[in-house]
């Protein structure tokens, strides 16, 4: 069995869902198992029109809506021939606008958009895309059925971030997608979007369909779980900023999971761990090339990589944008048992999530990372926490930077003497400032934190340095 998942760009437009439609077509003695997400842009303008009804604009159920379903029709007319299909789809569609402007309205009366609301407004890309690729298969014979993942994924009701409980799901997953392939169709399953055990939609946060497809893989025990984007595999870089950026051919499920969390936008950063569970390779490919070979994630080096070379020391270089660095100092801080404790409490209760936390050896200043979002109501929650140090100057600051967060991930760099000197040195030598470093005890990944207009040529720096 192959689990093969369609990101927004792969379903982009009429010619795109001919295009997945054809490649699916090419595997169908694999036993394919499709997950599909919105297509491209999609998911931003369903927020779009939930803020706009927040605001108590009432005309967002007119023009709005009406042009966003205007270009999932343009599907059916371009790229469905059969006069049934094309009937089916329309009908599905009208049935979708109904509801989906029924909510909306619902959140204009009210002028509140809820989290709740959200999900179930923005679940609606991934069904209008699932039901439309389904029916290009069809119209191309081959029998297919578009599946919700509502009834497969059943998480909490942490609605934006929802968590899968895994064994309920997986028992979903198993007797539905069974049930569709054995009447000899093929499931297109919604990615993204999940169902809570009180049965509302609840969704994995932005960029799950991977993270979908990986659980779906890992219930079914697939063979394989093909990830299919807009570039030939996961590059050494990110092309724009570093034009002699590479594809991999290979990388542990370790680098990929660092490469994830820390930028690298191919790959959703909970994709890997439902696959390493099973020791399911995961693939990265290209829609737009299908003949390329992409890169394959595994547990360890494949055989057909050959020897480790100079240039395995380091795979990749990432990099996050639009972050901020929070500091807190004090003399009073040294010494005093708790602090950390009560610095990242109060962060946790605003529901903010901290990147890279560094601490000075004499206990004077504790730094962390969060996205810079947040790092106003960080800031007043750490200020709230500490008012009577604050007043009494047992801490003198919080301070907040602008900053950018770099990763160098390679698990040649384990056990390898002089990396981090080596690339500390050639940042030196760029006059490339490095505000605060954090090296995992597992030395495949060095991040490193740099004032935000020398993050581009910090990366350029690196892959230079280590990968050319």
């Amino acid at each position: 069995m192959l689990v093969m998942k369609f990101g927004g760009t792969s379903v982009g437009d009429a010619s795109c869902f001919v295009r997945v439609a054809a490649i699916v077509s090419i595997h169908l003695q694999q036993r394919p198992v499709v997950v599909v997400s919105a297509m491209s842009g999609v998911t931003n303008t369903l927020l779009s029109l939930a803020r706009q009804a927040q605001s108590g604009d009432s005309t967002v159920t007119a023009t709005p809506v009406a042009d966003l379903m205007a270009r999932h029709r343009a599907v059916v007319t371009q790229a469905i021939t059969s006069t049934t299909e094309r009937q089916k789809a329309t009908m599905a569609l009208d049935g979708f606008e109904r509801d989906l402007t029924s909510i909306l309205t619902g959140v204009c009366l009210v002028r509140e958009a809820t989290a709740r609301s959200l999900d179930a407004i923005v679940s609606y890309g991934e069904k209008m895309s699932a039901m439309l690729l389904a029916a290009v298969l069809r119209d191309r014979g081959c029998p297919a059925r578009a599946v919700s993942a509502e009834d497969l994924i059943i998480t909490d009701s942490n609605h934006g971030q929802a968590v899968p409980l895994i064994p309920e799901s997986n028992r979903r997953i198993t007797r539905h997608v069974s049930a569709v392939q054995k009447s000899g169709e093929v499931p297109v399953i919604t990615g993204f979007i999940a169902r809570s055990t009180s049965g509302a939609t609840t969704t994995l946060s932005r960029g799950g369909s991977d993270y979908s497809a990986s659980l779906i893989g890992a219930a079914l025990k697939a063979e394989e779980i093909w990830i299919w984007t807009d570039v030939d595999g996961v590059l050494t870089a990110d092309p724009r900023l570093v034009p002699q950026a590479r594809p991999l051919a290979y990388l542990s499920y370790a680098e990929a999971a660092e490469l994830s969390y820390f930028g690298a936008k191919v790959l959703h950063p909970r994709t890997v761990a439902p696959a390493v569970g099973r020791s399911i390779p995961v693939w990265i490919k290209n829609t737009f090339n299908p003949s390329a070979v992409g890169t394959i994630i595994t547990a360890s080096r494949p055989a057909a990589a050959g020897a480790p070379g100079n240039g395995d020391i380091l795979r990749a270089v990432t990099s996050m944008a639009g972050m901020s660095l929070i500091t807190v100092q004090g003399a009073g801080m040294i010494g005093v048992p708790g602090i950390a404790g009560r610095v990242f409490s109060a962060v946790a209760a605003i529901g903010a999530s901290v990147m890279m936390i560094s601490q000075s050896s004499s206990e004077y200043n504790i730094c962390f990372v969060v996205s810079k979002e947040w790092h106003e109501k960080v800031t007043e929650a750490v200020r709230r926490e500490f008012v009577y140090e604050l007043k009494n100057g047992d801490i003198s600051e919080v301070l907040t930077r602008d900053i950018a967060v770099l990763a160098a991930v390679g698990e040649g760099m384990r056990g390898t003497p002089g990396v981090a000197g080596r690339l500390f040195a050639a940042l030196g030598r760029a006059g490339i400032n490095v505000v605060a470093i954090a090296q995992g005890s597992s030395e495949l990944n060095i991040s490193l934190v740099v004032e935000e207009s020398q993050r581009v040529a910090a990366v350029l720096c690196i892959h230079q340095e280590f990968i050319g």
